[in-house]
């Protein structure tokens, strides 16, 4: 085992083993928070990690993911810092970088910038599967479980207590805690929801169980750098070597829009996701399936008549997805009765931030330094602080994810004044780094660890 790191966090231990007294824990969902916070527990003796998947295999669906500093410091703690550099479109040196260009670009001739964000390490981006992997490589073996689609679960009435999982083949499980790592469609969060609603006569609860259309579709392409043709000047494409936000509201279609792309995969690969907004239908109810193939031709219909460079790029996406965009009302609560909700389970997101990753592993951070000092005895009391500092936080995140989509397409109160526009776009990041780590993680141990209660 070597030691080190962050808060003094154990880097790697290859194999767990349970014992009388240690607390049984099993993780629903192998997606990157899921998987973060098995390999994190994974280094406390006294914790017996289980993680369920439901596939076959860990799998990631979509393309690119993108961090800022406050993730990229807890993979350092973790030990994991060079190998994520390794598979970083460029390895993170600390200094200031862009987190996006962003442009007016709605026009057929040449846009503008009008807002440059900058920021410690700017923006960091990977290919979404090569990110998963990383945690995957340090797993211990023993604790990953394929092919169990949890059912539902049941509990007893006191806590600690334990919790028994039903899985979709027949088989079952029991824990001492049941941390819901399931995404945005969890099935804990549907049973946690409707069970309050039902004990505390409450069915306004029910409204928090399905995810919301944001009244957004998204188009996805992977672009190979080789693929997508120079300037005229025989000049790069600019998505090649800074994340580009190209801004504006369609005059030929009746959307809001804005195209989003960025490096990944050590520079090999360009990541393109475009947006094209109805925001009258936030909270419609959408039918058919969230993720489908379309056609090139409907995604170059929706961006015609855009800046060259924007054209010139779509052009490269021979066979792009369409996918519904979704996210969660805000929560009123993470945890009962033993169960834990984290990442996409608790604050699914939509992506204008790049926060969704990001906010997952930050749930799991927190989770196993109080897991980690947690006794049975006490679990509510942690859980109680872990909801205290995560849930203000991450539905502060989803909100303002929101919020800034609207904005790069000028829907927002500032439209496209620029020089308002700018500096409000620029202060959605403000969250990453308006408390530190540290502070955030000695308030939530001192509140789980003082008799009597207090806010943070």
């Amino acid at each position: 085992m070597r030691t080190g790191g962050l808060f003094g966090m154990p880097h790697l231990i290859y194999t767990m083993q349970g014992r009388e007294g240690s607390i049984r824990i099993a993780i629903c969902g192998g997606g990157i928070g899921g998987l973060c916070l098995a390999v994190s527990l994974s280094k406390h003796p006294h914790l017996d990690v289980k993680l369920y998947e439901a596939a076959g295999q860990f799998r990631e669906i979509g393309a690119g993911v993108m961090i800022w500093s406050r993730t990229w410091r807890i993979l350092e703690s973790m030990g994991l810092a060079s190998e994520f550099s390794k598979i970083a479109h460029a390895p993170p040196t600390g200094t200031q970088g862009v987190g996006f260009d962003f442009r007016r670009s709605d026009q057929p001739e040449e846009g503008f910038r009008f807002k440059l964000v900058e920021m410690p390490y700017g923006c960091i981006r990977f290919h979404r599967a090569q990110f998963l992997d990383v945690f995957v490589h340090h797993l211990p073996t023993g604790i990953a479980h394929f092919s169990r689609h949890l059912v539902s679960y049941s509990k007893t009435n006191s806590v600690p207590g334990p919790i028994c999982l039903t899985f979709a083949d027949g088989t079952s499980a029991t824990c001492d805690v049941l941390i819901g790592a399931d995404g945005i469609k969890s099935i804990i969060r549907t049973q946690m929801y409707r069970e309050a609603a039902e004990t505390e006569r409450d069915a306004k609860l029910l409204e928090y169980i399905q995810p919301i259309w944001t009244g957004t579709m998204a188009y996805r392409g992977l672009i190979r750098v080789q693929d997508i043709p120079r300037g005229r000047s025989g000049s790069l494409h600019r998505t090649i070597e800074t994340p580009m936000m190209y801004c504006g509201r369609s005059k030929y279609v009746l959307v809001l829009q804005h195209v989003v792309g960025y490096s990944i995969s050590e520079g090999d690969i360009v990541n393109v996701v475009t947006f094209a907004s109805q925001p009258e239908r936030h909270g419609e109810i959408y039918e058919g399936e969230w993720v489908t193939e379309c056609e090139q031709r409907e995604l170059l219909d929706c961006y015609a008549r855009w800046e060259p460079e924007v054209e010139q790029l779509l052009k490269c996406i021979e066979k792009p997805t369409r996918w519904a965009i979704h996210h969660l009302r805000p929560l009123p609560f993470y945890h009962k009765d033993g169960v834990v909700l984290m990442g996409d389970a608790a604050h699914a997101m939509s992506p204008h931030q790049g926060a969704g990753a990001g906010q997952a592993v930050e749930d799991a951070f927190i989770l196993s330094h109080l897991l980690g000092k947690a006794k049975k005895e006490n679990l509510c009391r942690f859980f109680d602080a872990y909801q205290a500092l995560r849930l203000p936080a991450a539905n502060r995140v989803l909100t303002g994810s929101y919020e800034s989509g609207m904005m790069y397409e000028f829907n927002g109160s500032y439209s496209d004044n620029y020089a308002k526009l700018g500096p409000a776009i620029h202060a959605q990041w403000n969250w990453i780094d308006e408390t530190s780590l540290e502070s955030d993680l000695a308030a939530v141990l001192k509140l789980a660890t003082t008799p009597a209660r207090s806010a943070l």
